[in-house]
């Protein structure tokens, strides 16, 4: 019931973060032309939002490589797709500090390097879910959800990061987003842990990381729409 439950929710946050992905694409070289509500000038804008995207960068690096190991060693594609998503924004926050100052051409080439990236990993790990589906696998309940609120703690502390910037331009208002639903990803992975332990089964761990998985395959492939729109627009206007 609890995966289910997860799932639900899951669609809603997957169109919210389409849509932002598909605004942030496209505008990502907005940086500094929508201040924050800071009172300050438009360059101290620009250099705090800088320095908040370079934290939020940092944190969701750290989470991946913390989540893609231990979620190998406790045998969870929970974690790992989970892992995955943390890249996922990681790349977004990349993107959105690369292209500042740069062309629509540039940001379209990077974000299509983003996009691959993620379908490439994305089904990667889904090749993984089918594996263990298969050949069977004993994920660890306590490991998964020891990472998991470690996950969910460094999210929150992305929102509350982020928090001073949500009203800001459009890749501020994407990141808010992103960091919003990550944590309702990580509370799908911390309830997979405790399916896993009550129940003595896999499959919770399984759908979990089917679900996380196909959003990040499902985003790649949005990014390289967007990306190739944007570049078609530059050629026509």
């Amino acid at each position: 019931n609890s995966a289910v439950t997860f799932c639900a929710k899951n669609r809603t946050t997957v169109a919210n973060k389409n849509l932002l992905v598909e605004a942030g694409v496209r505008r990502l070289v907005e940086l500094g032309e929508n201040m924050s509500d800071c009172g300050c000038g438009a360059e101290q804008a620009e250099s705090l939002e800088k320095k908040t995207l370079i934290i939020l960068l940092s944190i969701n690096a750290f989470m991946f490589v913390v989540e893609l190991t231990l979620g190998w060693l406790a045998q969870s594609t929970g974690l790992i797709a989970d892992s995955l998503d943390m890249l996922a924004d990681a790349t977004v926050y990349g993107i959105s500090l690369y292209v500042v100052g740069k062309g629509i051409s540039q940001q379209a080439k990077a974000a299509s390097v983003s996009g691959v990236l993620q379908i490439i990993l994305g089904l990667g790990v889904l090749f993984e879910v089918v594996r263990r589906s298969l050949y069977g696998s004993e994920p660890q309940s306590m490991l998964i959800m020891a990472v998991g609120l470690l996950a969910l703690i460094a999210n929150v502390a992305c929102l509350m990061l982020i928090s001073k910037h949500r009203d800001g331009g459009v890749h501020m208002r994407a990141s808010w987003i992103f960091s919003t639903n990550d944590v309702i990803a990580n509370v799908g992975v911390i309830c997979s842990g405790a399916l896993v332990w009550l129940l003595g089964s896999r499959y919770p761990d399984l759908v979990i990381g089917a679900i996380i998985s196909a959003v990040v395959v499902r985003g790649g492939i949005k990014i390289l729409k967007d990306a190739k729109a944007t570049k078609s627009q530059e050629i026509v206007t």
